[in-house]
């Protein structure tokens, strides 16, 4: 994933810049960088790796060099930024955070019509989405086309903040708004970021979200839309289950109350026999509070994490590496375990690896049932819009696996998407005793949108579901035959 974040403010941005930069910490840890304009026009920029290190850390003895009333920052998991680039259209400083799911065409064809030449922008020498961006950008006639025009042409999704030389400071959302872009107003200062949560401690108010496809430019007292916002939105419904801030909000829904929602939804659908509702932590925390109150059952803590000194389990590029971190974080409480019938909420199985090992060291310690409720459906589909996951291949779901096992290379995977039916329920059952759970369940899709209470086709639920109307048109997860659904076409109606 990654974050990003802007601040134009009448005097110097740099304080509101760094914080609200560090604000996006959870979303990465490959790099962080920032750049602010100076004085002179010209871009003083820093960029550090946060593999090992927090943002605040590496960044806090550079503060002194940046000077400036705009700046942008970035945390990033895929290339090193900001980058500044000097263009047809003047120098500017851009990042990015997405998706770019046709680079490689994209690249060709910037390549192929001499508009970008090859530039070793990464460690590893690839030319990188930013980079593409950029070349993208500057193949229009204005800043404003060019950021038009990315929207025209990535697939995936592709949020951008861009500064040039003149002190000009754009913000762009996504096409279809599959991350949010917020903005945020105090005096003499403009702010926008992804993660609302960065707000009232910097002593910004909200203003409002971008909508999709929406560009606006930025003053310290202004944000003017340049250019209007796209009427679908299919913003990622895994913002919420997962990769979200808890006291941040989207679109008007905060996440941690999502999360409740969504736990008291498991304990209405799935209610089973428990001494205690327990948090895989972090995400799985927020769920199980919700499940404890609807099931009238204790909350408990058998496991606590240790943070300081490990990095998020889903960043290592190395598979076995991450299963160490992840294994490493968590610390049980014997106590809170032994003979005791416990209730786990997490957010999501990916591969499950990690969850069979926990479940393995509950029963070690005396666990006499593990029941698991998982907050979200199974993924079933590896998402193409945001890349919030490692997983580089379908079969690294374990859904996928065991469809692979049972129907070979190409199953009808679209039949395991319905609770009801008897393909889900096996793979379900399948991925009980492979983990050597007690009793397992998934969150229902129409549960999760109600917890989070937006329509139905204002969500990307593509993971679970594998329809999303950006890819083929069609409306889903909406009553379609009834001609009711608010996305209607005449195609459809047809």
């Amino acid at each position: 994933m990654g974050g990003f974040c802007g601040v134009v403010s009448k005097e110097d941005c740099v304080c509101d810049l760094f914080f609200g930069t560090d604000y996006h910490s959870h979303l990465g840890t490959h790099r962080g960088g920032m750049a602010v304009l100076q004085s002179d026009g010209t871009f003083h920029r820093s960029i550090h790796n946060i593999q090992n290190t927090p943002f605040r850390s590496k960044f806090e003895n550079d503060l002194t060099a940046f000077s400036g009333a705009v700046g942008v920052g970035v945390i990033s998991d895929t290339d090193p930024q900001p980058l500044v680039m000097s263009t047809k259209l003047g120098t500017f400083a851009i990042v990015t955070v997405g998706f770019i799911s046709n680079i490689e065409e994209l690249k060709q064809e910037l390549f192929s019509s001499n508009c970008m030449q090859l530039q070793y922008s990464t460690t590893s020498g690839m030319v990188g989405p930013t980079e593409v961006v950029s070349a993208l950008i500057a193949t229009q006639n204005s800043i404003v086309e060019g950021l038009k025009y990315v929207h025209e042409k990535v697939k995936g999704s592709c949020s951008v903040l861009l500064l040039d030389s003149e002190g000009r400071f754009f913000a762009s959302r996504d096409k279809w708004g599959r991350t949010p872009v917020v903005l945020g107003k105090k005096e003499d200062s403009m702010i926008a970021l992804q993660e609302s949560c960065a707000l009232h401690n910097l002593g910004y108010e909200h203003v409002r979200d971008l909508g999709p496809g929406e560009v606006v430019e930025l003053t310290y007292d202004s944000a003017v839309t340049l250019v209007e916002p796209n009427k679908k939105m299919a913003i990622c419904s895994f913002l919420w289950v997962y990769y979200g801030y808890p006291a941040s909000s989207y679109e008007g829904r905060n996440v941690e109350m999502t999360r409740y929602r969504c736990g008291s939804a498991l304990a209405k659908r799935t209610p089973t026999e428990a001494d205690a509702a327990c948090g895989i932590p972090d995400s799985g925390t927020s769920h199980a509070l919700g499940y404890a109150h609807e099931a009238g059952i204790k909350f408990a803590r058998p496991f606590v994490k240790y943070t300081p000194t490990w990095a998020r389990s889903f960043m290592p590029q190395d598979q076995r590496q991450r299963e160490h971190v992840a294994s490493m974080k968590l610390i049980q409480i014997p106590g809170l375990i032994k003979d005791r019938r416990l209730v786990f909420c997490d957010d999501s199985i990916v591969r499950g690896t990690q969850l069979g090992k926990q479940a393995e060291k509950l029963y070690s310690l005396g666990c006499k049932e593990t029941h698991m409720r998982i907050a979200c459906p199974p993924l079933l589909y590896p998402c193409k819009f945001i890349n919030f996951s490692r997983s580089k291949n379908e079969y690294d779901l374990v859904t996928r696996r065991y469809i692979r096992e049972k129907e070979g290379e190409n199953a009808d995977v679209e039949k395991y998407t319905n609770p009801e039916g008897e393909s889900y329920k096996e793979m379900v059952e399948y991925i009980r005793k492979k983990l050597n759970l007690t009793t397992l369940a998934f969150q229902h899709i129409d549960d999760l949108i109600h917890a989070i209470g937006l329509p139905a086709e204002q969500l990307c639920t593509y993971c679970f579901t594998g329809k999303d109307y950006t890819i083929n048109g069609e409306c889903y997860q909406c009553p379609c035959k009834s001609g009711e659904c608010p996305c209607h076409s005449d195609k459809h109606k047809e």
